[in-house]
């Protein structure tokens, strides 16, 4: 990819088409650095009818009315950024729902949660869905013998590098039991192991989830027919998360706030909830993804509109996972772009508004797009 990637870049008056049929049809196959203690499986995707982000943005930059040579610059461009991978990394105690939130996140069938299936890996499962890769870890908290071995694994998955010899995990994310009253081992896996592991860098790399809010209190603060909490539980949450926050600075001086939501899926003879605040997760993760690999996640989102309907309401969280789409779009296939065209259709199988900005002054009106995952 890398010699294919130079010869596009040094050869002005090459034909762009040349470039699509050579490169820019399947995505980066850089490997992976391997591990013993790494099983693989393959994630299934529900939307690989639907054209990719990368197709798509291949063809608005070849239907521009635009110099074949500018072109050239611009598929150059794509071909890098189709080549990053994004590495995410789930940690978590035993029933905490880490499959349940990456399930209710992605298009990708992890595990079945809960009916008549036990969710546990005796190692640290890769799960790769086109240049989304995710790692699962087994669950804490079922003895010391057995928290030794999960947190050497979890080390060593750490410290592995790329071929660029950067750091292989993007993001850890951190799934605590929000009805739990032990956040002690998480907490101390965060400051003993994720923190001293990942260095500075540390409070841009991980996120912390409370799951399972609707259940926090035992249940019976949580308004069914709203699917968000009540004012009760609102102030018991935000006590809980102040109170990971604190013990995390206290510890290392790094702030980092947790975010409450729930993933939706039940357990084994529960009732089916939605997912609360699972959009609020999402922008978090989009935003601590570097700008250049952010496009593997597009395709990957899960497609379920009730995944994404009910949230705190803070901020735009649908907007602004939108425009962290575009924003590498803009950042990285143009040389200076410009936002704010609009326009109806599908993309990604997925119906909703279209975000578009230009990719640089000559692509046009429609230049950089993004699908809305969001009615």
């Amino acid at each position: 990819m890398d010699n294919q990637t130079t010869r596009v870049v040094e050869i002005g008056a090459v034909n762009p088409g040349e470039i699509v049929s050579e490169t820019v049809g399947s995505p980066g196959t850089s490997a992976e650095p391997g591990s013993n203690l790494t099983e693989t499986s393959k994630g299934t995707s529900t939307n690989s009818e639907a054209k990719s982000i990368y197709e798509l943005l291949e063809e608005d930059i070849m239907a521009s009315d635009t110099p074949d040579s500018e072109k050239t610059k611009r598929l150059s461009r794509l071909i890098k950024i189709r080549s990053k991978k994004v590495n995410i990394m789930l940690v978590g105690s035993t029933g905490s729902g880490k499959s349940s939130t990456v399930n209710a996140m992605f298009n990708m069938d992890i595990a079945k949660v809960g009916v008549g299936v036990d969710p546990e890996t005796s190692d640290i499962s890769k799960f790769e869905l086109d240049n989304l890769i995710i790692w699962d870890t087994p669950g804490l908290g079922d003895g010391i013998d057995s928290d030794k071995r999960i947190t050497r694994d979890i080390v060593e998955k750490l410290n592995e590098v790329d071929e660029q010899n950067i750091p292989l995990i993007d993001l850890v994310i951190v799934i605590m039991d929000a009805s739990s009253k032990d956040m002690g081992t998480s907490c101390d896996l965060i400051n003993n192991v994720l923190i001293p592991c990942l260095g500075k860098d540390a409070e841009s790399r991980i996120l912390i989830g409370l799951n399972q809010s609707d259940i926090a209190m035992k249940g019976t603060h949580w308004d069914v027919d709203k699917n968000e909490p009540d004012e009760v539980l609102k102030t018991f949450l935000r006590k809980k998360a102040e109170s990971v926050q604190k013990r995390i600075k206290d510890a290392t001086g790094l702030n980092i706030q947790p975010i409450c939501y729930c993933a939706g899926y039940k357990e084994d003879g529960g009732e089916q909830r939605s997912p609360y605040n699972l959009t609020k997760l999402l922008y978090h993760v989009v935003t601590m993804i570097p700008k250049d690999k952010r496009l593997a996640l597009a395709d990957n989102i899960n497609s379920e509109a009730n995944n994404w309907r009910y949230d705190d309401q803070e901020i735009d969280y649908r907007g602004e996972t939108k425009r962290g789409f575009c924003d590498t779009v803009w950042n990285c296939l143009s040389d200076g772009a410009e936002t704010g065209s609009e326009i109806g259709g599908k993309i990604l199988g997925i119906p909703g508004r279209i975000v578009g900005g230009v990719i640089g002054g000559a692509i046009g009106a429609i230049g950089g797009i993004f699908g809305a995952i969001f009615d």
